[in-house]
């Protein structure tokens, strides 16, 4: 599949991968500090973007063919899906997958990989739009720094 060209004067387009992590919640923090320990995860004016998901459930069988017995059943495991966008580097993206796979608490982490193309805005452009949460009252999801 490939992705899409896109021409306009609203936003700028820049491909890159998605990094996504699914991790038990308690080693969300120690995961996104050695992810930062590599890329400070900028994204236009901003940095050490991540997103993160509610926590879902994760279920696997254990084969025992690695450092764990098997598992008679299927077991289950909440876990959240942590993403992240990075440059495309082959070599700076392995170095940053290695430093997840040492901080990641299991032995067989679930890493995916997707090229894909943000959309980044073009600095200026739209200051008076209403919907900007800086043109209306207070809300709630605003930090404190910004209001």
């Amino acid at each position: 599949m490939s992705l899409p060209q896109l021409s306009t004067d609203r936003f700028t387009p820049e491909t890159g991968l998605r990094i996504t992590v699914q991790v038990p919640e308690p080693h969300v923090a120690q995961l996104v500090e050695a992810i930062l320990t590599h890329d400070a995860l900028i994204y236009g004016d901003y940095d050490r973007v991540t997103f993160r998901t509610a926590p879902g459930i994760q279920q696997f069988r254990a084969l025992g063919t690695g450092r764990n017995a098997a598992t008679d059943d299927t077991v289950e495991v909440p876990c959240t899906e942590l993403s992240v966008f990075v440059q495309n580097n082959s070599a700076a993206t392995a170095t940053l997958i290695e430093a997840i796979y040492a901080a990641h608490p299991y032995e067989e982490p679930v890493i995916f990989v997707q090229e894909t193309l943000r959309c980044l805005h073009i600095r200026g452009m739209d200051e008076h739009n209403p919907n900007r949460f800086w043109n209306a009252g207070p809300q709630d999801w605003v930090p404190e720094e910004h209001r």
